[in-house]
């Protein structure tokens, strides 16, 4: 009967031997595709934690395959579960530089250097997985003391307060730059829709997080004892689906999630690039410099310190209007690449969900269509236009003609 001890079985159960089979095959396929969407949008930078985040999933669950057919082996254990384990992670690591680009790309309404999102926040998950690491050694060990077992507890209890603190004020943060945006009128739909999506991994990820919180909790108060029933251990070690639903289904979605609304489909590759006040056009800046030390800026990430006293050193790069110039054989644009994005661009236009477009449009946006180079694409032609096409023109011209500002989109671009 399902839930009962499995006489020898590390796992308490003897493992599915099928399902581990069917989440490497997905995860593989979610691997090859966020590999692919990496080299096709020349976003390793930002979102090359991705392919390897399902990459640790297949090897955890290729290893689990084998410990279904041995389940006796601790070796295959130890190994599955720490790979499984150890992949959320990464995909929070991914979430905060998803973040801090989209923070690069309206710097204006940041309240913190975008840089420091991953520094901050990825400080402060290293101190939660030492706290969860430190109190199940602890509470795994069953020779230890009484009161090594009370810290092991503590230490827990200290990582949950911790990563919920962190997820809470990672969604605040997120929030707070999307309303601040939204009052300004300058909220595209391109942003919107990154936001949606990091809204609803970083919800994923919080659900998996619980779970695995409330696993540590049960697997703690076992203490086996002559005459130990194993049935009055916690359902949710005993129960295999409890695994399958709230870890592995769930972050099967999440990646998932992350391959069908791939962030560099709505972002630049680079963190130079800056969406100027008009919510059209792209601009190639000097790019965000905070000259504050780095412990400081890893401390106070806001600079609330500078702004008390007056002296906020952020870089304010945007007021000044900086521009850096293409070089002149980068001027021409690809009309092919226009033509290629024009009926994405129609549809996403018009406002259609994704579920109402074509399965041709939507088959482009993911695959086909580099959204990388084809906003650069439209910002070199709104340069081109604005120095009349010329290729021999210099700097200074491009600087000085492109200083008056123009507008590009799907197919065109024009000089304000």
């Amino acid at each position: 009967m399902a839930g009962e001890y499995v006489d020898g079985s590390i796992w308490f159960y003897a493992p599915n031997k099928v399902l581990p089979i069917i989440w490497t095959t997905f995860f593989a396929m979610s691997c090859i595709t966020h590999i692919w969407q990496c080299i096709h949008f020349q976003a390793w930078k930002f979102t090359g934690l991705l392919p390897f985040s399902t990459l640790v999933f297949v090897a955890g669950y290729i290893i689990r395959v084998l410990g279904a057919y041995n389940y006796t082996n601790i070796t295959y254990y130890i190994v599955s579960v720490c790979t499984v384990y150890g992949a959320p992670p990464l995909y929070e690591l991914a979430n905060y530089i998803i973040l801090g680009r989209i923070l690069y790309y309206i710097p204006y309404y940041s309240p913190l250097n975008p840089g420091r999102v991953l520094t901050t926040f990825g400080f402060l998950s290293a101190i939660v997985e030492s706290f969860n690491g430190w109190g199940a050694s602890l509470l795994s060990n069953v020779k230890l003391s009484q009161s090594k077992q009370d810290l092991g507890h503590n230490l827990l209890r200290a990582g949950l307060a911790i990563q919920l603190f962190v997820l809470a004020s990672f969604t605040t943060l997120a929030i707070y730059f999307q309303r601040k945006c939204k009052k300004h009128g300058l909220m595209p739909k391109h942003l919107t829709s990154i936001l949606t999506t990091l809204y609803i991994s970083t919800a994923l990820i919080t659900i998996r997080t619980i779970y695995r919180t409330v696993e540590y909790f049960a697997a703690s108060r076992i203490h086996v004892t002559p005459g130990f029933n194993p049935m009055s251990i916690n359902p949710i070690i005993r129960y295999e689906w409890f695994f399958w639903v709230f870890e592995a289904g769930i972050m099967l979605v999440n990646s998932a999630l992350l391959n069908f609304r791939h962030p560099a489909m709505y972002l630049p590759r680079s963190n130079k690039i800056y969406l100027a006040e008009d919510g059209e056009t792209e601009i190639l800046g000097p790019g965000y410099e905070d000259r504050r030390f780095f412990v400081i800026t890893l401390i106070d990430p806001c600079d609330l310190i500078g702004l008390l006293q007056g002296q906020d050193k952020k870089e304010r790069y945007w007021e000044r209007h900086e521009r850096i110039p293409p070089r002149p054989e980068q001027s021409s644009v690809s009309a092919a690449a226009v033509s290629a994005t024009s009926k994405v661009n129609m549809e996403k236009e018009k406002g259609l969900r994704w579920w109402k477009r074509s399965p041709w449009s939507l088959f482009k946006e993911a695959f086909l269509m580099d959204r990388g180079n084809q906003g650069k694409e439209l910002r070199m032609q709104g340069t081109a236009t604005a120095t009349g096409g010329d290729p021999n023109a210099t700097a200074a011209d491009v600087e000085r003609d492109a200083g008056k500002g123009y507008q590009s989109q799907a197919g065109m671009a024009k000089p304000t």
